[in-house]
């Protein structure tokens, strides 16, 4: 039996949380900026998918592909780590200070990783057959990145309170299917324990900060009349605080809630007492995915 149940898995956010809060910057930004790529290509071939067919639920049923990479090569998704890094802050085994500065450090690596795959599949579409406007992909890219926007925009605040809702959505998926992965120990386990929530996020249309920052930039580079304001006000910037406040308050609060761990492994720390920085691990060190 390679299950493993939740009171373990709980412990394993928390031992995730610590390990995260201990990468050097240079790791952050590399391992983010490889998940901000596979997140896109998981999103092209999924847009693809959903094109070719007319059907969505089959770009929503291959979609995970990109985030079952990420699990496995333990890189660096910050969706996922806003329900673990909190745990470890929680626990007292790391600071505050230590917390926000993993999570903007992935953010870039994030943003930076997607925005290079979104130039170049750009390029590709703009410059084979007879121009982007024609490609079935280019122009869905187009549409999408349009109503993730301007569609919001149009609104007013009830367009606002539509993206970040939908962004708490999505999170509290996507955080569950960082926490199912690690319900099994057998990488065949980790693949289907985590392709399920993130095809009901998919299919669902729900908003991922980490998808947008490709989706919406390649858009604008093939033809949408979407401004780097638009972009980022109505957008980016409440779906990521909306991906917050699910992935931590509907996944790692809830289960650490119910399944902490009753004792602490290592040294206790007293109520009041300073935290300590915390040291760097080996770059070849084993990590638990994100």
């Amino acid at each position: 039996m390679d299950y493993v149940g939740p009171n373990a898995v709980v412990a394993a956010m928390v031992s995730a949380g610590v390990a995260k809060a201990r990468l050097p910057r240079s790791d952050l930004l590399i391992r983010g900026a490889l998940s901000g790529a596979l997140l896109g290509v998981a999103t092209s071939l999924a847009l693809g998918a959903a094109v070719q067919t007319g059907q969505g639920i089959v770009g929503a049923l291959l979609f995970p592909a990109g985030f079952v990479m990420i699990v496995l090569l333990g890189l660096e998704l910050l969706t996922g780590s806003f329900a673990l890094l909190p745990l470890a802050w929680i626990e007292g085994k790391a600071s505050a200070a230590e917390v926000l500065g993993n999570w903007s450090w992935v953010f870039l690596g994030n943003l930076l990783g997607a925005l290079l795959y979104a130039a170049l599949l750009a390029t590709a579409l703009s410059t084979m057959g007879s121009g982007a406007q024609q490609d079935p992909l280019a122009a869905k890219l187009l549409a999408v990145a349009t109503a993730k926007t301007l569609g919001y925009q149009h609104a007013g605040l009830a367009g606002l309170v539509t993206v970040f809702v939908k962004a708490m959505l999505c999170n509290w998926l996507v955080c569950l299917g960082v926490v199912m992965a690690m319900t099994s120990a057998s990488t065949v386990g980790k693949i289907a324990a985590a392709w399920l929530p993130i095809v009901v996020f998919f299919a669902q249309g729900f908003e991922h900060s980490v998808v947008n920052m490709f989706v919406i930039p390649a858009g604008m580079m093939l033809g949408a009349r979407v401004g780097v304001a638009d972009w980022w006000l109505w957008n980016q910037l409440p779906v990521t605080l909306g991906n917050l406040v699910g992935g931590f308050g509907f996944t790692g609060l809830a289960l650490y809630l119910t399944y902490r761990p009753q004792t602490e492994s290592g040294i206790e720390r007293a109520p009041g007492t300073p935290l300590q920085p915390l040291p760097e691990v080996p770059r070849d060190a084993a990590l638990p995915a994100t």
